[in-house]
């Protein structure tokens, strides 16, 4: 005989309301970080603090989001470990090439 079918998914309700919590909850703190980071950008700060402060942020979202939403935290290491060897190299080009290509790289050589 089988088991029944309500006590199986009584278990997994469960666990799906558990986890719908935890995505609703942090959908809130990654709101709240926005709203901080909007008004970070109106206030009479340095401007290397601004930008010091909206960088660390948007990092603790970035975390955030990828181990979460992305389901990061419940993969394999080895995922995680390939999933930010691509994050690195994919850095690594974009300053590459915005240091090949930047403002001086662009203005016409002089005659």
């Amino acid at each position: 005989m089988s088991a029944p079918s309500h006590a199986v998914s009584g278990h997994d309700h469960g666990h799906e309301s558990s986890k719908f919590q935890i995505y609703v909850q942090i959908a809130m703190l990654l709101a709240v970080i926005t709203g901080i980071e909007i008004v970070c950008v109106y206030l009479p700060f340095a401007k290397w603090l601004v930008v010091t402060t909206l960088v660390i942020l948007s990092t603790v979202k970035f975390m955030f989001v990828i181990f979460y939403f992305m389901h990061l935290r419940w993969d394999k290491l080895f995922c995680t470990i390939l999933f930010f060897i691509g994050l690195i190299l994919a850095s690594g080009t974009m300053w590459a090439l915005l240091t090949l290509f930047s403002a001086e790289a662009s203005l016409p050589l002089p005659t």
